[in-house]
């Protein structure tokens, strides 16, 4: 899994650092407005944990990918989303949003937001919203940027109970229609359409100087945050195959691309593909295939 994201990379990535809004004494808060368009997109985020509580509404088709569910929305809707899970999330149809983001030490004394359903492992985290619902929580969001430029001594506390507002919106509308899955899959066949579909993103080599770094089933399942007997129990369920056999299947289907495809040496293809000697990439390849890496490209 990528490391942590910390507050400033988020900055640093999204809107550059706002220094003027961090304080020692409140902790950390912050909200903000963006729009998109096709010469400003939404930044792709990576899939990894954050060190800090971002809640955003979002207008435009939109999916999130946890490490046991797929999260789908078809217009507009509200996400809640925490230090403990991992995630990323596909913003590309996304028009506009409102992101607000604040870590621990701005509830000090005033509670833990982590304790409500919508911060809670396995609780629903992103509510599709009717366009009335939609309104309702723009004009939060609206009010906290208001506050948040205002000169009142006490901002931060109006700031602390807008969020409250907006976490007591989604638990009392009980909008859990908005999580849809894709498809609507039993446990193990959610974990499966997520392992192939982070295989297929990590095998796909564009570079010579790229390098897989997830090779078992074990660094598979570390970057979907589940245990390796969970990972290899849903696969062979619903696969019928081992995660070291998928592994090693989409592995030889890209060395097959390279070879023929490409102008790399086999030292170069093997690298890329992670194998620390290319000894072991050419015995890896001729128990697959009957035959060496170059005895392949040469046919």
């Amino acid at each position: 899994m990528a490391n942590i994201e910390t507050i400033a990379d988020f900055y640093k990535k999204n809107i550059g650092w706002t220094s003027g809004r961090v304080s020692q004494e409140t902790g950390h808060f912050n909200v903000f407005q963006s729009e998109y368009s096709d010469d400003n997109p939404p930044n792709p985020s990576a899939y990894r944990r954050r060190d800090f509580y971002k809640i955003t509404l979002s207008f435009g088709p939109s999916e999130l990918q946890f490490a046991d569910k797929i999260v789908q929305v078809k217009k507009q809707a509200l996400i809640f989303l925490n230090p403990q899970i991992p995630y990323t999330a596909d913003l590309s149809q996304v028009s506009s949003s409102y992101c607000l983001v604040f870590n621990q030490s701005f509830f000090h004394q005033h509670g833990h937001p982590g304790e409500y359903p919508v911060y809670q492992p396995g609780g629903i985290h992103a509510f599709e919203l009717t366009d009335e619902q939609a309104n309702s929580a723009r004009s939060i969001f609206q009010r906290m940027l208001e506050e948040i430029d205002a000169d009142y001594l006490y901002k931060y506390d109006v700031l602390r109970n807008l969020v409250l507002e907006l976490i007591h919106f989604a638990l009392k509308t009980q909008l859990f229609a908005a999580a849809h899955l894709k498809p609507r899959l039993n446990a193990s066949e959610r974990i499966a359409a997520l392992f192939t579909a982070l295989l297929e993103r990590h095998y796909a080599i564009d570079d010579s100087a790229q390098r897989i770094v997830l090779r078992s089933p074990a660094d598979f399942a570390h970057h979907m945050n589940i245990h390796v007997n969970h990972l290899n129990r849903a696969l062979k369920e619903v696969t019928a195959k081992t995660t070291s056999q998928l592994i090693a299947t989409r592995c030889l289907t890209e060395a097959k691309t390279l070879l023929k495809q490409s102008t790399w040496n086999v030292g170069e293809i093997a690298y890329a593909l992670g194998f620390l000697e290319t000894a072991h990439f050419n015995a890896f390849f001729k128990k697959h295939m009957g035959t060496t890496p170059l005895g392949f490209r040469n046919v």
